[in-house]
């Protein structure tokens, strides 16, 4: 070969590298882009009974406080035959009992730390003082106790407890540490709702995972800005979960416990159910549903009425939120699920018709507002500021109620949940609001470019130096700092100190 020739040739090799490089680039991407998205559904089959996590048992002392204890845990769990998957739970080996207390009870809950790490209880959804909240500043240390007491002053709900560690808490919810609190009242023990606990009335804690090997993957896929997405789903703990049932009417508590992934359920053939309840309670009157969205954190009751001997399945179908294709697909909006299989009896017990009116009570409407706050939601903090565990970031006067408008000006889907209050939304985007989004919530999903307004009352107690969280409930965007604080004051009273922040 020529001393010309081999110039030419290493030319033609750099022109064709380069020329073939796009190629590669554009279809590498495309095989990402077509393996990104998955479906169960059509392809479960439903072999495991689900399991119903027990109720806690309490005692109560003479001054009528009604205590808890919750130990958390490290263990192991086979979902996978043969193989053991490292857990963490309370009271157990995965998730952990469902605790269940009356409006008007004085409760306290000894919370033990058996982990090799600090952590916290917080109980999502309840209406308490801020040094009881179970949020950061509340950190559990290894071999330590905390036992947080207040009075259920709310009505009944579906809440639930999960940790709350600053830049842990994706983590720890997904080792397993997640449980269900009910709240019950007069007005909901005499509705004629399904009310009997495991049988009729369905605890239904929805999770995503996926394995490597025997133990939990918690990789974060390329593109997968909202966090962590499994491949499947389980149930209270349960694969491919099935549940006996013999009543006319079933009532479901969907609790998505999941760390980033939105829920749309829906049943197969499209049938309707009846929404009764929403995060911080029952709604004014049942509202008729085919689909649900729940985002993260987010609760809801739904009653679904059953044939003899038929079979019915909950899934999650595609995200319809108005996203585009690409955060459509990386997102999780193109996946869809078998979640649960309910099997009816050949013969099922009567059930009586749904009353009309459920509950009188709801959050405030905002007329009485004495202030608005603007939150813009983006990756890199809050209005732009990122957490700070030393910061309190405004206060609120004690039996005040405010307005806040919460904009998500981020190219993903985010949420947004706030500590101690439930509230109404009153706009979406400026429009109505749907009927799924009318009762009591605590959390509110928000896409890409949307704005809620939210009505809500801060009825104390005040303590200017223990602050409430207000933040993403997508966990990752949490422990990246999608979070802020703020402190309940008496009228004239400034914020405080936060306490000195031990742990994550």
């Amino acid at each position: 070969m020529s001393s010309d020739a081999r110039p030419r040739r290493r030319l033609l090799v750099v022109v064709v590298c380069l020329a073939t490089l796009p190629i590669l680039i554009i279809g590498g991407v495309a095989w990402i882009y077509a393996g990104a998205v998955v479906s169960t559904v059509g392809e479960t089959e439903f072999r495991n009974e689900l399991a119903i996590p027990p109720l806690a048992p309490s005692r109560v002392g003479a001054d009528g406080t009604r205590t808890f204890e919750l130990d958390m845990r490290a263990g192991q769990r086979e979902f996978l035959p043969g193989r053991a998957t490292p857990t963490w739970g309370f009271n157990g080996d995965y998730l952990g009992p469902t605790l269940r207390a009356r409006r008007g009870e004085t409760v306290a809950v000894t919370v033990r730390n058996t982990l090799p790490e600090a952590s916290t209880v917080h109980w999502h959804g309840m209406h308490l003082p801020a040094a009881m909240d179970g949020g950061p500043h509340q950190m559990v240390a290894p071999g330590t106790t905390w036992t947080p007491q207040w009075t259920v002053d709310q009505p009944a709900a579906t809440l639930w407890y999960h940790p709350h560690p600053h830049g842990a808490t994706e983590a720890h919810v997904r080792r397993g540490l997640a449980g269900i609190f009910l709240l019950d009242d007069d007005v909901s023990s005499t509705l004629a709702l399904p009310s009997h606990y495991g049988v009729d009335d369905l605890p239904v804690i929805v999770q995503d995972v996926k394995f490597d090997g025997a133990a939990f993957d918690s990789a974060h896929e390329i593109f997968r800005d909202v966090g962590f997405l499994g491949d499947r789903t389980m149930v209270n703990g349960t694969f491919a979960p099935y549940r006996n049932v013999g009543d006319e009417l079933v009532r479901l508590r969907l609790l998505n416990a999941s760390t980033a992934r939105v829920y749309t359920f829906e049943f197969a053939g499209g049938r309707p159910f009846a929404l009764v309840a929403t995060d911080g309670g029952l709604l004014e009157r049942p509202s008729t549903q085919d689909r649900l969205r729940l985002s993260p954190g987010e609760r809801a009751e739904i009653v679904v009425r059953m044939r003899p001997g038929e079979r019915t399945v909950l899934r999650s179908g595609e995200l319809d939120a108005g996203l585009d294709f690409w955060t459509q697909r990386f997102a999780g909006g193109d996946d869809t699920f078998d979640v649960l299989e309910l099997r009816a009896a050949d013969t099922l017990r009567p059930s009586p018709e749904l009353p009309a009116l459920l509950a009188s009570s709801a959050p405030p409407d905002g007329g009485d507002a004495v202030r608005e706050r603007q939150f813009d939601l983006n990756l890199a903090g809050i209005n732009g500021t990122p957490m700070a565990m030393d910061r309190i970031d405004f206060a609120v006067t004690r039996g005040a109620t405010e307005i806040w408008v919460v904009r998500n000006n981020d190219g993903m889907p985010h949420n947004f949940h706030i500590h101690d209050v439930q509230f109404r939304v009153l706009a979406v985007d400026d429009g109505p609001v749907p009927a799924a989004s009318t009762g009591p919530k605590d959390t509110v999903f928000l896409p890409p470019n949307g704005t809620v307004r939210l009505a809500m009352r801060f009825d104390g107690p005040a303590d200017p130096d223990a602050p409430y969280m207000y933040h993403c409930h997508l966990l990752w965007h949490e422990d990246l700092g999608m979070m802020g604080q703020f402190v309940v004051v008496e009228p004239g009273q400034t914020p405080g100190t936060p306490p000195a922040h031990h742990g994550h």
